[in-house]
């Protein structure tokens, strides 16, 4: 019988198989329909915000700051009505989606324990779509942030909106929340795990190699997608001592994947080591989980 999800202690490292030889991924072997051709990967500048979408705000409070968030119309950007994601066309990213909002909230709390510091950090926000850890990271006082989304419209049309828009107001409050450098770099790259490391820092031969902190929100729902993401991490993130944030539901259930999913991957490769940072569940979904990876 499985054991219950609140008697894990908080910090365990999480193993999913026994040390057998016969241990194995078979139960990852999960048929998904082939994917179209993904959009090509390239840079989106500040410049290319889009000015034919209405873009609303309106605040959100977590992690001790208040933010704003962007709403932008799906079937105006993408021509799709009341559709969360469209595998490879629309990857989800102009919804907020609960992951994002729990990963910031754990980030504070790692804050707060004096076991995490974005002060002076390379950080990247993979799959970002509002983009709400990353500028966490920002105001926390990373001087690099760079965020990731699948589209470029998710960029053009609520990314960059969004950064400027919370930059710009905890600005004006930079005695009591904005921490560290003011001129920081974002950056913003659109297109497909399996290729977007050609554009990062962690392939810039003018940047220190990788970042120092990786965060990703619910970005572990499909199971084809899973090993380019990992693939990612393993070229991008700084070693040693670069850590991972990772928020997501324990089971994404009628596509397969999930949190436990990611990490079997991880485990298998043996390169990381994970823990559990924080478990919601408030009866409002599936169990939601943050977890953090590290060089081992």
């Amino acid at each position: 019988m499985e054991s219950k999800e609140s008697d894990i202690p908080k910090e365990q490292i999480f193993r999913l198989f026994d040390d057998k030889p016969t241990s194995g991924l078979s139960f990852l072997d999960f048929s998904e329909k082939p994917l179209p051709p993904p959009p090509p990967c390239r840079e989106v500048l500040d410049s290319e915000v889009s000015k034919d979408v209405k873009y609303n705000v309106e605040p959100v409070n977590v992690g001790g700051l208040t933010l704003v968030k962007g709403r932008v119309n799906t079937q105006e950007v993408f021509a799709l009505a009341n559709s969360d994601l469209v595998p490879g066309k629309y990857e989800g990213g102009l919804k907020l989606w609960e992951g994002s909002l729990d990963l910031i909230t754990a980030l504070s709390s790692e804050i707060k324990d004096g076991r995490l510091s974005f002060s002076g950090k390379q950080v990247l926000e993979l799959g970002c779509g509002h983009g709400l850890p990353g500028i966490f990271a920002c105001l926390k006082g990373a001087s690099t942030v760079h965020f990731q989304d699948f589209n470029a419209e998710v960029l053009q049309c609520l990314t960059i909106p969004n950064v400027i828009a919370n930059i710009e107001k905890n600005s004006q409050h930079s005695a009591s929340h904005v921490e560290g450098p003011t001129n920081i770099e974002t950056r913003f790259f659109s297109g497909d795990w399996s290729e977007v490391d050609r554009l990062l820092s962690c392939h810039q031969p003018d940047q220190a190699s990788g970042y120092d902190v990786i965060l990703m929100a619910e970005t572990v729902y499909s199971i084809s997608a899973l090993p380019n993401l990992f693939k990612l991490i393993t070229k991008c993130l700084r070693n040693p001592d670069g850590v991972v944030y990772m928020a997501a539901k324990k089971y994404y259930f009628g596509v397969g994947g999930g949190s436990r999913r990611f990490l079997s991957v991880v485990e298998k490769d043996g390169v990381f080591a994970s823990s559990l940072v924080a478990e919601v569940a408030d009866g409002s979904s599936n169990v939601r989980e943050v977890w953090k990876l590290h060089f081992k």
